[in-house]
């Protein structure tokens, strides 16, 4: 029970350590040492000088042999085993052979690697069998290498572990200011059944499945970590514990090439920092089969982004939840030959930047909530899609941000009903008369924000007349080309709508406080403008104008202009 009752204070320690709680460097200090020491210790994990002052064990390792100066320690072969907790400076080269840590003690084990090349025909080149936690601290400059097997030798049917070229069974922490190059050729590079947690160093590791993976948790500070896995890239897997399988990264650099997912955690993925390049499954043009996951990152319970940088390119959905999303922050670059954000039951983005460049649908969920975010989606299907396969109270709440849809099927698509309240929608397509650039089967009431939405006529629709704030669908008497403007200005001459869709568009949905009701406007075609483009909505500046096309009266909520029929449902 002490033991347990300790590995869970030191969990809750890593997760505020991940957070940046504590920042001082000194926090989880394993010692105090005078300031003459010939090396320090400390969060983030510093080594500095040479080792062998009194208190600590020196493990050397000479190619086919190993030398041992202090206690703890037991050798046989090239197999050197630490039996007690405390504090080993390890450096040196081994052919054949293996590090273990193996002690029942209720206090930590503290490795600091000097220049480690450790090797192993049989087994994981170093293996924690057993301690309370234990430490790695890469030493500032070393470079430590460490290569398994591709074949293990077990001593029975039952034994399946170490699995890894870096295993543990307990809580492990790697830090410091050296390299660590781990070659997994056997499954894992680096695993852990408990917590593993990483603070600092250069991390490259390859594996033939996972790269770095932690059960319980996975808790990234920093670092600058590069994987290649055929498997996962960074995962944690615990299914036993719907309080466990968790992933929280505050900081690091990550360039992770995967056949797998990039993230994954079996419960929550939480990301407050870092620069991320993630590449799945051979990104967004691979071919998957039916029973592989290639995501860029995935929490099966949720996944939250509060900050960092994202370049994702997956062959399967981008960012990925059987449950609920949030995006509060960051920059996100997208590419997908699925969805680009995915959850189940819920999607929430209040703020961040995101690009999706490549998608089949963009954003999809049965519920849907932006509240602010500067956000393009370009898809080959819909842009953004209320759907799902269970029933639900599918809804799209539109209350801030600015969100340029540039798609092949529906730019919106909602099963159910749209809110929209602030913000500002652009919508560039589709072409396909089959599709609108708003589809909706509920209502789509509209009280505030700027909406303009062109695309195909066929099945085009406007707000519902329940809105508060009027809108007017156009629909033109043929096709106009890519780039033509559109120009709305009211009987005072005054602008009101400059805009230039992307693609050839037969309809313009058009909402915004400037539609008064009881007021005369005149629509033109063509023309040009002198004014500041964004995203195809001019602002500013003087038009030209091209051709009057027709003249409305705002006389409801919706105004039809031009080929009848009715605005929606």
């Amino acid at each position: 029970m002490i033991k347990k009752a300790m590995r869970v204070v030191f969990l809750g320690v890593l997760a505020l350590l991940a957070l940046g709680v504590f920042t001082s460097g000194r926090a989880l200090a394993s010692e105090s040492r005078a300031d003459d020491a010939p090396y320090t210790v400390r969060l983030p994990f510093v080594v500095t000088g040479t080792a062998g002052t009194a208190g600590e064990t020196t493990i050397t390792l000479n190619g086919d042999s190993i030398a041992v100066s202090g206690s703890g320690v037991t050798v046989e072969g090239t197999v050197a085993t630490i039996t007690a907790a405390g504090h080993y400076i390890v450096s040196g080269t081994l052919n054949d052979g293996q590090l273990l840590v193996d002690t029942e003690d209720e206090e930590m084990v503290q490795l600091t690697l000097i220049g480690v090349d450790i090797t192993s025909a049989t087994s994981a080149p170093l293996a924690i069998l057993s301690a309370e936690e234990t430490i790695i601290t890469l030493a500032e400059g070393s470079d430590n290498t460490l290569t398994d097997a591709a074949t293990y030798v077990f001593p029975d049917a039952e034994t399946d572990e170490p699995n890894a070229a870096l295993f543990s069974n307990d809580d492990l922490t790697i830090g410091g200011g050296g390299s660590l190059t781990v070659v997994g050729n056997y499954n894992d590079a680096i695993s852990t059944d408990d917590s593993l947690t990483i603070s600092g160093g250069v991390i490259t590791v390859s594996a033939v499945d996972d790269g770095l993976r932690g059960k319980d948790a996975l808790v990234i500070s920093g670092g600058d970590i590069t994987v290649e896995a055929g498997g996962d890239g960074l995962k944690s897997d615990n299914e036993d514990d719907t309080t466990l399988g968790t992933i929280a990264i505050s900081g690091g650099v990550f360039d992770i090439t995967a056949a797998g997912d990039g993230i994954a955690a079996e419960t929550t993925v939480t990301i407050s920092g870092g620069d991320f390049a993630l590449l799945t499954g051979g990104g967004s043009g691979a071919t998957l089969a039916d029973d592989v996951s290639a995501k860029g990152i995935k929490g099966l319970v949720s996944v939250t982004i509060e900050g960092g940088t994202f370049n994702v390119n997956a062959a399967d959905d981008a960012v990925h939840s059987n449950n609920a999303i949030t995006i509060s922050g960051g920059a996100l670059t997208l590419a997908t030959g699925d969805d680009a954000i995915h959850a189940d039951a819920a999607i929430t983005i209040d703020d961040g930047t995101i690009d999706i460049t490549e998608s089949v649908e963009g954003i999809e969920s049965i519920l849907i909530t932006i509240n602010g975010g500067a956000i393009h989606i370009v898809a080959s299907d819909d842009g953004i899609n209320v759907a799902g396969d269970v029933a639900g109270a599918y809804h799209l709440y539109l209350h801030g941000g600015r969100i340029v849809i540039d798609a092949g099927g529906d730019g919106i698509d909602a099963n159910g009903s749209i809110t929209m309240t602030d913000g500002v929608v652009l919508v560039h397509g589709p072409t396909n008369q089959g599709n609108g650039a708003i589809d909706y089967d509920g209502t789509f009431n509209v009280s505030g924000g700027l909406l303009v939405a062109a695309g195909s006529a066929g099945m085009a629709q406007a707000p519902s007349a329940t809105s508060t704030q009027n809108s007017v669908l156009i629909r033109f008497n043929g096709a106009q080309a890519a780039g033509a403007l559109v120009h709305i200005q009211n009987s005072a001459g005054e602008d009101v709508l400059t805009f230039a869709p992307a693609k050839g568009y037969q309809s313009l949905v058009f909402s915004s406080a400037e539609l008064v009701l009881g007021s005369a406007y005149t629509v033109y075609l063509g023309g040009s403008s002198t004014g500041t483009v964004s995203d195809g909505l001019y602002s500013g500046g003087s038009y030209t104008p091209g051709m009057v096309y027709a003249n409305f009266t705002v006389n409801s909520s919706v105004t039809v202009v031009g080929g009848g029929g009715p605005p929606g449902p």
